[in-house]
């Protein structure tokens, strides 16, 4: 099984990573920007092939994904979050995170699509809590996340004739670099809000991106995994 996770260096990203591999599958991962995460997610997975490659860059995508032979899985977890208020959002900064979250998964699902086309495939994006229900002071994430999840039920659609399946996970409070800049006030007051009493982990969102790689059936779906936060 062969296998691109884009935004493979930590998080989410990495634990996917680290789950397909137990299955002794054929991973490659993107990473752009952080360079210690890469440093450290290659040394603690050596059999992880890690690319440089900006998935908002269509060249990039097209080389990288052109250059991989077969591919039997694809997900589209890079993404970043510029929050604010909107009267105070550029629209560099929108357009950036527009480019990233939605425009990246577009590129890359265009270009995996032609790798899987007679042999069937999935794809899962990563999409947010805040793309179903919007969050205050990040509109433009949120934005990018809503517009990721109605990309996954048209092209689920689209693509079902041709055995690929497409969904979407939808993460709420998980225990990740994104979120590391709460305070610990902030985090009890969110663990009040969770049924759960906790954050997810990221080994949580994976296994459930794992299992939906292998369905047949499943497809169109955006699956919420956020502790009863938002039923």
């Amino acid at each position: 099984m062969k296998v691109l996770i884009t935004g493979g260096t930590r998080g989410i990203g990495l634990a996917c990573c680290e789950r397909f591999l137990r299955e002794n599958a054929d991973v490659v991962a993107t990473w752009s920007h952080d360079e210690k995460a890469y440093i450290a997610a290659s040394a603690m997975l050596k059999d992880v092939r890690f690319v440089r490659a900006d998935v908002s860059d269509e060249q990039a995508v097209k080389e990288l994904i052109e250059g991989m032979g077969s591919l039997d899985v694809l997900v589209n977890n890079a993404g970043i979050c510029l929050s604010g208020q909107v009267q105070d959002i550029t629209l560099s900064a929108w357009e950036r995170q527009m480019s990233v979250n939605a425009g990246g998964a577009f590129l890359t699902t265009k270009y995996a699509v032609k790798k899987m086309i007679g042999k069937g495939g999935a794809i899962i994006n990563v999409a947010s809590v805040w793309g179903e229900t919007g969050g205050s002071c990040e509109s433009a994430y949120s934005a990018t996340k809503g517009a990721l999840i109605a990309f996954t039920k048209a092209l689920a659609k689209e693509l079902a004739p041709a055995g690929i399946t497409v969904n979407c996970v939808s993460p709420g409070a998980i225990d990740t670099v994104m979120n590391a800049s709460l305070s610990m006030e902030e985090r009890e007051q969110l663990c009040k809000d969770i049924p759960m009493g906790r954050f997810g982990l990221p080994e949580e969102v994976a296994e459930l991106i794992f299992f939906l790689s292998k369905q047949k059936y499943i497809t169109g779906q955006d699956i919420g995994i956020n502790g009863g936060w938002y039923c």
